[in-house]
């Protein structure tokens, strides 16, 4: 050990792994404010399509499912270029946008069936305690059922917004400068593979902890006691 040190072979690398970090540290926050706009726009669909799940008129309902099975079916990497390649060039839609219009339409997918379980884990007494107080069915679920549920898939949407996060880098592919776009650029110049996927590897870890620990402190703070327990 004292003659690795001695040999500088250490401080070598502590340098580059260093400069690795300053190269990467400023587009962190672009990595965060891409998935923040995608999860953002996913949790938007996600509840509109999570409704229409359980309508009662066949049309929307059936619709609602095939918008689902189709984005479930196709990878997040194919929709990124679809939209990118496609839309984009006849809407002229940047990067940033085709990047956060992918992920946030294909997330609102997943989100969709979180919410359509989340409203139909609610007992049906409260739908006839709701109806028999006069309120119309859009009353029942804007005041009564949607409230309830939507604090019952916070631990999964929360589970979803770090996956979200972890899956920006694909929109590296279509020239997005973000994280792994940053990587990719540095790895280029100087040819240290290992030590930059390494620094890569260790900044989306820090950012998907601290997210993780945020799960579950909303988990706590917006759990539903009686609902989502066993035996309840």
């Amino acid at each position: 050990m004292l003659l690795i040190l001695e040999s500088g072979w250490l401080a070598g690398q502590l340098k580059t792994l260093w400069q690795i970090l300053v190269y990467l540290l400023p587009v962190v926050p672009v990595t965060i404010e891409l998935t923040l706009f995608s999860f953002g726009l996913a949790v938007l669909f996600g509840i509109f399509v999570g409704i229409a799940r359980i309508s009662h008129h066949p049309i929307i309902e059936k619709s609602s499912k095939i918008y689902v099975d189709v984005l479930r079916g196709v990878p997040l990497l194919v929709q990124i270029f679809f939209i990118y390649f496609g839309l984009g060039k006849v809407l002229h839609l940047s990067s940033f946008v085709a990047g956060v219009l992918a992920i946030g339409i294909g997330y609102s997918a997943y989100l969709a069936e979180t919410v359509r379980a989340g409203i139909q884990s609610i007992p049906k007494g409260q739908y006839e305690a709701a109806l028999s107080l006069g309120m119309s069915r859009a009353q029942m679920m804007r005041y009564v059922i949607l409230p309830q549920s939507l604090r019952l898939v916070v631990p999964p949407m929360a589970n979803d917004f770090i996956a979200c996060l972890k899956d920006t880098s694909l929109v590296s592919v279509i020239g997005m400068r973000e994280l792994t776009r940053a990587g990719r650029e540095f790895y280029s110049q100087y040819f240290v593979d290992f030590q930059t996927w390494l620094v890569v590897g260790l900044l989306y870890l820090a950012m998907t902890v601290g997210l993780s620990r945020l799960v579950v402190w909303l988990e706590k703070k917006f759990k539903v006691h009686g609902l989502g327990e066993r035996g309840a």
